[in-house]
């Protein structure tokens, strides 16, 4: 274990100042760090990659599992062991020799536990369901120092918390998780001018009426902003994008993106047949750190008219640059697992995903935006998802509207039992009486 004044983290947009800073190296060093901060009367936090800062960290004990990052195939059981640092990148490359791949998502970069906590939503989502559907079992050291193996026998409430609950109830060492038997896809993404986003989006729901649950989308808006580090063609254009993983074979693929070609010219066409060891090109997320704020929205559904209405309030004439996504659920995310869990609204349609970069951008002008976004999608909103909604600070608010009454209430009872001086409550939490 060190302690060190220098924290990497890929979210720049907010600060991290934590009185002490704990590099762990494996599970004693978690321990000790919880068991310290508990004695001085210190909040903890968790950070791995910093993805999904939820906001600033002032004070207390800031945990990093960036040096926990060791990955272990077993390829008869198909599972993997993935320690609290690893990013997806690394489980996807360890896994391939053998022909499997995990549940990652579409950022190579994002740690994998971390992912997984929050439900874990995959390029291959609709096949297999979330991430944390597939966890066996995790390590976690709780408020009382304690190192818990955690599975469906063994503290089973917690087995239901940590799968969808975030990192409210402890710090996860390392988790196994069981992988599928996937090594290749068709897939990439189809890019047209932004003029045609709202007849895009509106071909885009009908053509989702019709796939398969082999095949996972989602298409993306943007303006991109004219920087050097931004292809040429690029640079300052309207862009929106619909992206596709599918793991039929690549003449049933072609086939069943024939109806997205048909919309009309595109200026870029990626889609082909892939190794799934390449499956991040089909997003191409950017690797650098950068500030951003973001919000995701889950929804029961969306029409056209209101999938235009937020074109037209996140386009080139909004106040910032805001990317959109929406990603298309249902299939096996909609089924329960074996063993449920905390993860919310398995009925939801669509995640609405918002993210605007922070550079030079008002916090409060970017909330004030995804309030009119919101207000837009009232009708069809379930709450939030708790992997895409960070930045300012406001995860207490974001972890009350993310759960279901029923679920909030018992998360909040697995807090009070097992976080009763609520050290885990600061900025990536919620009270044991938020509910």
């Amino acid at each position: 274990m060190s302690t060190t004044p220098a924290i990497d983290s890929f979210q720049t947009g907010f600060a991290l100042r934590p009185d002490l800073l704990v590099e762990a190296s494996g599970p004693a060093d978690v321990r000790a760090a919880v068991r310290d901060a508990a004695a001085r009367g210190l909040s903890v936090a968790v950070h791995a990659t910093g993805h999904g800062l939820p906001g600033p960290v002032e004070g207390g004990v800031l945990i990093s599992t960036r040096r926990m990052d060791g990955v272990e195939i077993d390829p008869e059981r198909r599972t993997a062991r993935i320690g609290a640092g690893a990013t997806w990148e690394a489980v996807v490359a360890a896994a391939a020799p053998h022909g499997l791949a995990p549940l990652n998502g579409s950022s190579p970069g994002v740690g994998a536990v971390s992912y997984t906590l929050g439900g874990g939503l995959g390029i291959l989502a609709r096949e297999f369901g979330y991430a944390a559907d597939h966890v066996r079992s995790l390590d976690v050291v709780t408020a009382d120092g304690v190192l818990c193996h955690v599975t469906p026998d063994e503290e089973p409430d917690l087995f239901w918390g940590l799968r969808g609950g975030g990192h409210r109830l402890g710090v996860v060492t390392g988790l196994e998780i069981g992988l599928v038997a996937v090594d290749r896809l068709y897939g990439g993404a189809l890019a047209f001018d932004g003029d045609a986003a709202p007849e895009v989006l509106r071909r885009y729901l009908e053509w989702t009426r019709t796939v398969p649950d082999t095949c996972t989308s989602s298409p993306s808006a943007m303006r991109y902003p004219d920087l050097p580090q931004v292809p040429q063609a690029l640079r300052g254009r309207y862009v929106v994008s619909v992206r596709v993983a599918y793991t039929g074979t690549a003449a049933e693929g072609e086939a069943l993106v024939a109806p997205l070609r048909a919309i009309g010219p595109a200026f870029s066409d990626s889609l082909r047949e892939m190794p799934y060891t390449e499956s991040h090109t089909i997003h191409s997320d950017p690797p650098f750190p950068h500030a951003y704020y973001g919000e995701g929205l889950m929804l029961s559904g969306l029409d056209a008219g209101t999938a235009a209405r937020v074109l037209e309030l996140t386009g080139p004439k909004a106040p910032m640059m805001t990317v959109v996504q929406l990603n298309h659920l249902g299939g096996a995310l909609a089924v329960p697992p074996a063993h449920d869990s905390a993860v919310p609204h398995r009925d939801a349609g669509f995640l609405l995903r918002l993210l605007s970069p922070l550079d030079g951008t008002d916090v409060a002008a970017v909330r004030a935006l995804y309030a009119r976004v919101a207000q837009e999608t009232a009708p069809y909103a379930l709450g939030r998802a708790l992997n895409f909604s960070f930045g300012g600070g406001d995860r207490a608010e974001t972890y009350r509207d993310c759960h279901d009454p029923g679920t909030r209430e018992r998360l909040a009872g697995l807090v009070s039992r097992y976080d009763p001086a609520s050290l885990f409550g600061g900025a990536y939490g919620v009270s044991r009486d938020a509910r």
